[in-house]
Order: structure tokens, then C-alpha cells, then sequence
């Protein structure tokens, strides 16, 4: 059923919801909130916690002012509380609030809170009655993923449309449901839009998370079993030369390095297909095993593929794998195709892979392009899992009669999740770091530890070297809490130097710009890049020297420790810098771990234990897997049980009905993208 069917969406609107990814009413019940908006009993002034939004009772006990700062106007009222304790509200671009607010007049304010040289500020404020507000206490208000010009309000009323318009199947078989406590799909998908507790919102969210689980689970299997019968049509046995390029690598390959390759020569050599994750920790030293495999298939007469998630990344690898082959006189010819390249540029990459003249192609996803045909592809290594989904390595295992698959992840996953999530992939882990790698600082310090990190970075600047800071979000919303990166990089311009070029780098913008930023940086055009997770994959800086998060509790630690990888990558000494925006000791003690070690893995299974029931928002695992809403790390146990579900029924541990079987495996051919 097409959006454009529901009242109020016409054209315009319709096509603000395709760029969110909602392409039907249908989908509209699966667009999940990103947060609930609850609105908790008003505090005093005293008990405020700043970089949140909340409440407070006050009178305001001066005359409202007005003031203009360039294009903006700016409204303060002063406010004081029954304690005696007052602070200021501020609203920006909103001059009838000096119309609306009287000197005496007594409201529960609610808005955005920070602090400003001592004292509290509450930024653009609603104002209610108590009796308004006692009505809306405890209330979960949805909160939806936007994009620019689509408001939560047309979300709202899109999807509330959508419950009386269309019903969804049942796809978990009735004994499973009993089994796990699991509610049934339509109360469970009505709960997650509209819960009216807390309590509605869990017994919802672990019934479609694990739903999201269960079918991935099973479609991974189902795959393994495939792979499993795929005879090797390309035996590839290690040339003569590669002792001789070991050599000349300029450093030793760690036992786990040498580990991996031999598990890898020995798959490519054997009547099967190779199918291998290589998981290894930031600066482990996956991509020069992965190379080793590419050039592995060159020697043998065959073509390699690598794959990187961007295309200054890309780029990166052609550069380094062009001057090993030419260091060590190799007769091979690598080429590079990426997005950014011209059409003719492109057709002659295209004739040189089709003619066999190209040994290994190095790019992005241009390279499983219908216009990409290669001559003989006998390997794929794929830099970063989770821009490589499962439908995508079925694509390129069409395009080459199925080729060697080496998948590298960076995302530090405890073992036991890893073997379920990579279902359809043996796994190889390199668990040590080359030797001579100077350890990074690290400091989980508070918003008043800014002005001096502020110092610190304009000093390394000084130095030559650069700098990341890390935002959660892009830009600014009262709904949403945290530093954004469009505010704070027009903040940072203004306290650093005008000679430090600083800049901003975000998901929203188009490969295009995002590629720009990141070659601008890479060749330290900009010094510091104010940027949101995006740059957890993308291009390797062996300059920059800082990494700054703002709002660090917002994140999971092994992400956390991934950014961190980002530094470090040089000869320099390099730092890390956590602000705990929000003041909070439990935070503060989970991000010390971070302090503890600098093994990945450590710090995932840590990261595990710390994660409590509630804990569904705000601190997010990123990584390999973007399901719609299910979270490995958060929810592990559900994981878990997912996959104990789909055991019970391969193993005909419980009765299942021909229907539902039928509806069961029809999930494998909408398989989640990841």
C-alpha cells in the first residue's frame, strides 16, 4: 500500500519518507522510535544534572529581557524554585515569549539543561501548568529517526494511520512463543510505537528483537549448509615468491598474524570454498594477511577483490599494495575503481578486469556493479563486515563462480556471540598487537575538563599532528541529548586559532563530501575534524594524535575502544579524551575500563556484564551488525535464545505446522542487510 494513500502525505512528503527508508504503509509499522521522550517528575533546581532535558517548578522573578546576537533573538527569564535556587531559560528566535512570561508568573519548565560559568541554563523551555503536567507525567512520547523535513509529528500520525490500514503475519512458530514468553507480532509491534509503561515497551521489544534475530539466525545456517557443498574451483597454493615478500615487509608478522595465514592457505587450497571471518583488534594487522591472500592469487593466475568501506580507505590500500608489488618486482597489475572516478576512467578499469589484464582490483561497493565482469575472481576480501552483508557476498559469489570469501572485522565481539552472528563464516582471530606500538593515554575527565583539552589539541596542532572530537549527534534537537557537530564545530572555530582549520564531517552528507573531508584531513588540510562514528571506518591518519569524545557514556565501550583506534597509528605519542557529559559516577566508573586494558576483547566482554535489562537507548553497540532494532551486545541473552529457537526446530525438538514452516522459511529470502 503506498504512503501517499494515508491522509496528510502527498508527493512532497512521500518522498521525505523514501529518503528515511519507508517506502510503503507497511513499513511504516517496523520504523521504530529511536528513543522515548518521558516526562518525569520536575526537580529542584539544586538536583539539576546537566546535557539532559528536565523539569523544574519556578517563578520568574525578573522582567523577561530581549537581545539580539547577529540574526538570532534570544529570550531570557530568570527563574527561582521554592529552595530559593534560581537559574536561567533561554529561548532562541522566539520573541513572543516576552509577551507570554509575566514577572511572578509560576510554570514547570521543561527543556534542555547545561551549565554556563556555574550556573544552570535551561535552553528553549516548554512551559506548563502543574495540572497540564500531572496528565503528562510518566508518558513515553515516540521519538522517531528523522530526516530534514520530516517532523515526529507526520510520523506520528503516518503510523498510527497505519494500525487501522495493515496487518502483519505471524512469523514465529506458536511453540516458540510459548517457549521464550514471546507476545504475539501485532500487540508487540503496537506496544514498541505506543507503549503506555515501561513494563508494555520491554515485553515488545524482546518479542521483535528476537524475531530479528531468529531470522537472520536461521537464513546464516541455511547459508552455512550451502557453502558447505560448494566445490573449490579455484585451488590457489602459495607461489614460490611469498617467502621472499615476507621478508621484505620491514617488520615481523606476529604468531597470530602467521596463525591466521595458515588457516587461510590452508582453505584456499582445499576442495572447499573458503568462507573466513578475520577478526582481529584495531591495529592487529588483519589487512596485511588480507593482502598476502590477494597477492596469493595474482602468482596463481587469478584475480583478487578488496573492498573498503570508503573510497579514501580504498585508495589508501591501492597506494599500499601497489608499492609492495613494485618493492618486490612482481608481474602484477593492480587497479583501483571507485565511485568518484569518470565514466571513461571507469569503462577502461572494466576492460582491464574483464580481460583478465587486472590482477587485484581494489575498491568500494562499485566493484559488484552489474558493469563489473571479471575473467577469473578467485578471492574477495572484504575490509569491515558490517558494509558487506550476506545478500552482498551472494552478489559477488554470482559474479565469479564462487570465489574465496575473507571478511575482516575490527568490532571487538565475545566469542560466543561471534559464532552465532557469523553463522556462515568460519572464524580466524588475531589477538595480539605488533610489537613497538607505543600504548595510548587515555583520560575520562568532565565537561569542565574542555578549556584545557582545548589547549592540549591547539598544542599538538603546534606540533604537526591533528585531531578527532566525536559527537553523538549532527545537529541540534530538543528532543535529543548531547554535544551535536554542527554547533560544536562553529564553537570550536571560535575558541581555537583562525590559522587551525577546523571542519565537520558527518553520515548525512553525500559520498561525494564525506569523501572531500576525509582526503582533506588524511592530507592534514584540516587539523581537527569535528565528526559524528562515521570515521570509526574509513581512512587510516597516522598524524592525528587526538581523539576526543564529547558525551562518551552515550556509547558502548568496544565502540568507544574502536574510535580510540582511530589514533595511535604513527611513530607520536597519542592520546584519548572521554568527557562524561553527564556527571554521572556509574558512568564515569564504566568508561574507566577503557583505562584498564587496550584489548579489544577485554573491554567487549566487560562491556557485556555492565549491561542491564533497561539499558536500550542511549548507550548503542555499534559494529558489524545495524539490525532495525535488536542490539547483539545489549541483547545477548535474547541472541541467545534466538538461536537456541532455531536449534530446537532443526533438531525437530518441537512440533511446527506445515504453514508455519512455510512462513518460516520465506523470512531467508528477506534477509536483513547488514
Amino acid at each position: 500500500m503506498q504512503l501517499k494513500e494515508l491522509s496528510g502525505i502527498g508527493e512532497k512528503t512521500e518522498k521525505l519518507f523514501h529518503r528515511a527508508g519507508v517506502d510503503s504503509v507497511e513499513d511504516l509499522l517496523s520504523y521504530y522510535p529511536r528513543y522515548y521522550d518521558t516526562y518525569e517528575a520536575p526537580v529542584f533546581i539544586r538536583d539539576l544534572e546537566t546535557d539532559r532535558t528536565q523539569a523544574v517548578k519556578g517563578t520568574v522573578v525578573r522582567e523577561i529581557t530581549v537581545r539580539r546576537v547577529r540574526n538570532l533573538t534570544i529570550v531570557d527569564a530568570y527563574i527561582r524554585d521554592e529552595k530559593g535556587n534560581g537559574m536561567k531559560a533561554t529561548w532562541f528566535n522566539a520573541p513572543y515569549m516576552k509577551n507570554t512570561l509575566h514577572r511572578g508568573d509560576v510554570f514547570i519548565f521543561r527543556g534542555f539543561v547545561h551549565e554556563n560559568r556555574g550556573s544552570y541554563v535551561m535552553d528553549q523551555p516548554k512551559t506548563f501548568s502543574f495540572v497540564q503536567y500531572q496528565k503528562k507525567m510518566g508518558e513515553m512520547q515516540p521519538v522517531y529517526p528523522l530526516v530534514s523535513g520530516l517532523t515526529n509529528n507526520m510520523v506520528l500520525k503516518a503510523v498510527k494511520q497505519a494500525f487501522n490500514l495493515v496487518k502483519k503475519s505471524e512469523t514465529i512458530p506458536l511453540e516458540i512463543r510459548k517457549i521464550f514468553q514471546l507476545q504475539n507480532v501485532e500487540d508487540a509491534l503496537y506496544n514498541i510505537h505506543f507503549p503506555k509503561t515501561n513494563n508494555d515497551f520491554t515485553i515488545a521489544r524482546k518479542r521483535l528483537v528476537f524475531e530479528e534475530f531468529f531470522h537472520f539466525i536461521i537464513t546464516l545456517r541455511k547459508l552455512k549448509e550451502t557453502n558447505d557443498t560448494i566445490k573449490n574451483y579455484h585451488v590457489l597454493t602459495e607461489p614460490e615468491e611469498l617467502e621472499k615478500i615476507i621478508e621484505n615487509l620491514g617488520f615481523q608478522l606476529t604468531s597470530a598474524q602467521i596463525r591466521t595465514w595458515h588457516e587461510i592457505q590452508r582453505d584456499i587450497s582445499s576442495d572447499k570454498v573458503m568462507n573466513r571471518l578475520i577478526q582481529g583488534d584495531v591495529g592487529s594487522g588483519k589487512t596485511i594477511v588480507a593482502v598476502l591472500a590477494l597477492l596469493t592469487a595474482a602468482l596463481n593466475g587469478e584475480q583478487g577483490a578488496l573492498m573498503a568501506p570508503t573510497e579514501v580507505l580504498a585508495r589508501q590500500h591501492f597506494q599500499n599494495i601497489s608499492e609492495l608489488i613494485e618493492k618486490n618486482c612482481l608481474n602484477i597489475k593492480p587497479v583501483a575503481l571507485v565511485g568518484s572516478m569518470t565514466a571513461k576512467e571507469k569503462r577502461e578499469v572494466y576492460t582491464l578486469i574483464e580481460s583478465g589484464k587486472a590482477d587485484i582490483i581494489i575498491g568500494t561497493h562499485a566493484l559488484i556493479q552489474d558493469k563489473v565482469n571479471y575473467h577469473n575472481l578467485a578471492l574477495v576480501v572484504t575490509d569491515e563486515q558490517h558494509r558487506f552483508g550476506v545478500r552482498q557476498r551472494e552478489t559477488i559469489s554470482e559474479k565469479g563462480n564462487y570465489p574465496h570469501t575473507m571478511v575482516m572485522s575490527a568490532t571487538p565481539i565475545p566469542r560466543t556471540l561471534a559464532i552465532i552472528m557469523y553463522g556462515d563464516l568460519d572464524i580466524s582471530i588475531i589477538d595480539e598487537l605488533p610489537s613497538g606500538r607505543k600504548p595510548i593515554a587515555n583520560c575520562v575527565v568532565g565537561t569542565e575538563y574542555r578549556p584545557k583539552a582545548y589547549r592540549f589539541i591547539e598544542n599538538q596542532v603546534k606540533e604537526g599532528r591533528q585531531a578527532y572530537i566525536i559527537c553523538p549527534t549532527v545537529e541540534y534537537s530538543e528532543a535529543v541529548e548531547g554535544e551535536n557537530v554542527i554547533e560544536y564545530t562553529k564553537k570550536l572555530q571560535a575558541v581555537l586559532p583562525s590559522h587551525i582549520q577546523v571542519d565537520f564531517l558527518h553520515g548525512r552528507m553525500k559520498a561525494s563530501e564525506k569523501n572531500e573531508k576525509m582526503t582533506a584531513f588524511a592530507e592534514n588540510k584540516i587539523q581537527v575534524l569535528v565528526s559524528t562514528t562515521v570515521v570509526e571506518v574509513g581512512v587510516n591518519v597516522p598524524n592525528a594524535t587526538v581523539m576526543m569524545v564529547e558525551n562518551a557514556e552515550r556509547f558502548g565501550l568496544a565502540q568507544l575502544h574502536q574510535l580510540r583506534g582511530r589514533v595511535g597509528r604513527g611513530g607520536n605519542q597519542s592520546y584519548c579524551i572521554f568527557i562524561n557529559g553527564s556527571g554521572k559516577k556509574d558512568a564515569g566508573r564504566r568508561l574507566e575500563i577503557l583505562n584498564q586494558s587496550n584489548d579489544g576483547f577485554f573491554i567487549a566482554n566487560e562491556d557485556l556484564k555492565l549491561r542491564g535489562p533497561g539499558d536500550f537507548f542511549g548507550v548503542r553497540q555499534s559494529g558489524d551488525f545495524e539490525f532495525r532494532i535488536g542490539d547483539i551486545m545489549n541483547d545477548a541473552d535474547i541472541l541467545k535464545d534466538a538461536a537456541r529457537g532455531v536449534d530446537l526446530i532443526e533438531n525437530n525438538e518441537i512440533h511446527i505446522s506445515e504453514e508455519e514452516r512455510a512462513l518460516l522459511y520465506k523470512q531467508q529470502n528477506e534477509i536483513i542487510s547488514i
